[in-house]
């Protein structure tokens, strides 16, 4: 493990191996439940994002600008919306992923994010 976010309320986790594949830096995994609803902490260290993907069938982007969340900031992405995830190039991003449990779903995972849509982030 890099350095500690020692602001992560929920715990940084452990390195994202399983999925290193699919992101530019380092990402990290707190898996905080496995029961009915799946509630993981995905924690990013500066300059780390992941690749677009889509969330199939499964309740949970892209067309519309990047944006910078705050804490306490709720995001909804449907099944089918083509998304991703990132920390800034200076800052730290860690996020609750909540998955409802359900018949044939998946993650599609799909090209880089490009370096112009990263940029927009400021």
């Amino acid at each position: 493990m890099s350095e500690i976010n020692t602001d992560n309320f929920f715990g940084q986790g452990e390195d994202n191996t399983a999925y290193a594949k699919y992101f530019v830096g380092q990402s990290y995994l707190n898996i905080l439940n496995t029961e009915g609803v799946f509630i993981a902490n995905v924690t990013f260290e500066p300059g780390c994002h992941s690749a677009l993907y889509l969330r199939l069938r499964l309740v949970s982007g892209m067309g519309k600008p990047a944006r910078a969340l705050k804490p306490g900031d709720v995001v909804h992405i449907p099944a089918g919306v083509k998304h991703w995830h990132g920390a800034t190039k200076d800052g730290w991003f860690s996020h609750l992923s909540v998955e409802v449990p359900g018949e044939d779903k998946s993650n599609e995972w799909l090209e880089p994010v490009s370096d112009e849509d990263y940029n927009s982030l400021g």
